[in-house]
């Protein structure tokens, strides 16, 4: 697996220094916390998209969340009308720096067995999904 890369890079960038900045897709959709799974995965139907980057109320990220996991919460005999996007369980808070190093946020990715990333700014506003290619 390898990083896609979705603008360009500057020729003399090396790729252990090169930071992920340049190379993240568009964060998408964003959604808050207390949003049901129904809803978004409503969202996610319109967006055309496959994930979103979860907030809390004051618009920092606090996580991310698939279509797969919110099918999987949706379908699962647990499920009420009433569960809310920060009620799922699971390591959705993982983020990563625009400053951060390819090598890093791919050893970040690889370690936690995620092929997403949500990037985010000193603030925690998202600026971006670092992805794994197949």
């Amino acid at each position: 697996m390898t990083l896609i890369q979705t603008q360009p890079r500057p020729a003399s960038a090396s790729p252990v220094h090169r930071t992920v900045v340049g190379v993240v897709d568009a964060a998408g959709p964003q959604v808050c916390d207390d949003m049901s799974v129904e809803v978004a995965l409503s969202v996610m139907a319109a967006a055309r998209t496959r994930r979103l980057v979860v907030c809390d109320q004051d618009g920092q990220g606090t996580g991310l969340v698939t279509q797969t996991e919110l099918t999987a919460v949706r379908d699962s005999s647990a499920y009420t009308d009433r569960v809310r996007l920060r009620d799922i369980p699971g390591d959705h808070g993982s983020f990563t720096s625009p400053v951060t190093t390819m090598a890093e946020a791919e050893h970040a990715m690889r370690s936690r067995r995620r092929g997403v990333l949500p990037v985010v700014d000193e603030h925690g506003r998202a600026l971006g999904i670092l992805t794994l290619s197949r």
